[in-house]
């Protein structure tokens, strides 16, 4: 077994959003994309891959 398999990352995403109101005003802050094409999330998610952390937990 890989020391990775035994690791669970969790990712804090959500918040009330109020800095970013007409952004978050239909969605949620995790859910605003960046540069048109990716979001807040996938940033955090393509981190913990790369890291070699497949176990995700996201907490909104």
């Amino acid at each position: 077994m890989n020391s990775s398999d035994e690791i669970l990352a969790v990712i804090l995403g959500g918040g009330r959003g109020i800095r970013l109101h007409p952004l978050t005003q239909q969605r949620s802050k995790p859910a605003i994309p960046i540069a048109g094409k990716y979001r807040q999330i996938d940033i955090s998610i393509s981190n913990c891959i790369n890291s070699g952390i497949y176990h995700i937990g996201v907490l909104t």
